[in-house]
């Protein structure tokens, strides 16, 4: 039964592609008329794989989308660097250009970790220092999200970058939100503003990622083997499954 249900839900997901392969010139179009929809499978109140779609086998869509953002500015990732709760992204896209790779935890008694701190507030964060700051799905866990960014910020050397994505849309996760919380989920505009609180606008660029279809696929844990290439490659500002930042502290700051 679960498969099928599965079955019937990656079709009516397919029979969407249309859609979206028409997306930019949708404006103009009338909409089905109400009542005309059919939901299929997807007429339920639980999602079918959930969790992010760990454990459903596959590639998970949102973290393709940080991978996409992190390759596309894998350049950035030199020198001395500082990851939180581990190195993984720096190890995979920094390698050799990496001459120090620090990792970040609020506790001690993560073995991974080189630098115990607080991004909140700022306890224990070096200043000053880092080339590069991977920031990558953090964010959202820290209610102090503006102190956290002030934190970021100060922590890299000028000319420093830092790379931060964190969810737009999203289920909460239940893991971070029973240990330190899961509080945010950014638009664009947020993001800018929050960087630009500290630096002129050109040392930001903001990214977002994600459509209709692909963020109904993320909701329901779906993989992102089970959608398109053109469905996963098209991006609706409207619907960011995940919002990337590239910030470059002034040289002269």
């Amino acid at each position: 039964m679960k498969s099928q249900i599965e079955s019937r839900a990656v079709s009516l997901l397919r029979a969407s592609r249309a859609m979206v392969r028409r997306a930019g010139s949708m404006a103009g179009q009338t909409a089905p008329p109400m009542g005309s929809v059919r939901f299929g499978s997807l007429r339920r109140t639980t999602p079918i794989a959930g969790s992010f779609g760990y454990g459903r086998g596959g590639t998970r869509i949102g973290r393709h989308y940080v991978n996409q953002f992190i390759q596309a500015h894998a350049t950035d990732i030199k020198g001395r660097v500082l990851e939180i709760g581990d190195n993984h992204v720096t190890k995979a896209f920094g390698g050799d250009h990496v001459t120090q790779s620090d990792v970040l935890h609020a506790e001690a008694g993560n073995p991974l970790a080189t630098v115990v701190g607080d991004l909140a507030t700022g306890e224990g964060v070096p200043v000053g220092v880092y080339d590069c700051i991977v920031l990558t799905q953090v964010v959202q866990c820290v209610y102090d999200i503006r102190a956290a960014i002030k934190h970021t910020c100060a922590a890299l050397k000028p000319g420093g970058v830092v790379l931060m994505t964190t969810l737009g849309l999203g289920q909460i996760s239940r893991y971070d939100a029973d240990r330190w919380g899961d509080y945010w989920r950014l638009s664009a505009q947020a993001a800018e503003r929050l960087f630009g609180e500290h630096w002129p606008d050109e040392a930001v660029e903001v990214q977002t990622y994600g459509n209709v279809l692909a963020a109904t696929a993320f909701m329901h844990g779906l993989s992102l083997e089970e959608l398109t290439q053109e469905e996963i490659n098209y991006h609706d500002p409207d619907y960011p499954i995940i919002v990337a930042v590239r910030a470059q502290r002034p040289v002269d700051s």
